[in-house]
């Protein structure tokens, strides 16, 4: 099986396919490598496309200390795939918890970074949220901890910005619940420990954020309430940013409308690699509304 070694020597499970310009597709949470299946198969006809299992997530390794979990470690995560694959830039491509891991990699290692599609990007972001979400990642790794994944994912999958994915598509929606399913406890308990309840807040990175020149995608779903405002914050603040809204779509975009997200991610990406992707005109940021002072 094909492993990059990370720091602590730590095995991250890894699939390709195709050949081309590299493009590395990071995990949420709640998923794993498979979650990109319709990314891979529809990047793959034209890239060299790449995804990870995130350390805790089986087969990579599940490291039992909380200590080796962190926001940090999985943005230097990307970079470890990337040098066991002799790949000095790629484009990064993450959903949710692997959102946050492109974001920081844009931070970490800008000069890496072909450009950043940063999705579902938020959960427990807004400061009146951050005290709501640290106690959240503590509830969760207890559940999982004494009841274990099978009845977590029977709860977790049915979350307000899951059940889009359920109405749109049943079969879909089994598949990713029967994948939650079989994640590993301990890595799962851990991550949301080490790395969610951990994590910066967006609203406190927005020095960061205004120096990043990386070319930006911001996506989100229209009902995915936790990403809305902060999709907007990165809008606002990364100065080559954009910021796409796919209508009636909740968190799990890549799965829920693979269609329309491999579109937009698509043509960002064919926009990157022509050199066209834009910086904000200066001009386009006013305390006028009109323009007319």
């Amino acid at each position: 099986m094909p492993y990059a070694m990370a720091e602590g020597s730590v095995r991250l499970y890894f699939e390709q396919t195709g050949s081309g310009t590299p493009v590395v597709f990071v995990h949420e949470f709640a998923g794993d490598f498979r979650s990109w299946e319709p990314q891979l198969r529809h990047f793959g006809h034209r890239y060299a496309a790449i995804a990870y299992n995130a350390r805790g997530y089986p087969p990579s390794d599940v490291p039992s200390e909380i200590s080796a979990y962190s926001q940090n470690r999985a943005a230097d995560d990307i970079a470890t795939v990337l040098d066991h694959l002799g790949i000095d830039r790629a484009h990064i491509v993450g959903l949710s918890m692997g959102g946050f891991a492109t974001l920081h990699f844009g931070f970490r290692h800008p000069a890496r970074a072909r450009s950043l599609t940063v999705a579902g990007c938020g959960y427990g972001a807004e400061p009146t949220q951050r005290d709501r979400f640290r106690a959240e990642a503590e509830t969760v790794a207890a559940y999982i901890l004494e009841h274990g994944m099978e009845k977590f994912a029977d709860k977790y999958a049915y979350g307000p910005t899951r059940v889009q994915f359920e109405n749109k598509d049943p079969r879909g929606f089994a598949a990713f619940k029967r994948m939650l399913a079989e994640h590993s406890a301990l890595g799962s308990a851990n991550t949301q420990l080490g790395c969610q309840r951990e994590r910066p807040s967006l609203y406190d990175l927005a020095d960061e954020m205004r120096a990043l020149t990386v070319p930006t995608l911001i996506l989100t779903g229209d009902e995915d309430w936790p990403c809305l405002a902060p999709g907007l914050l990165m809008k606002q603040t990364i100065p080559g940013a954009a910021l796409a809204v796919m209508p009636n779509c909740g968190h799990g975009i890549n799965e829920e409308n693979p269609g329309e997200f491999n579109r937009l991610v698509g043509d960002f990406l064919a926009q990157v690699d022509a050199g066209r992707w834009p910086t904000r005109d200066p001009r386009a940021i006013s305390t006028s509304i009109t323009g007319m002072r």
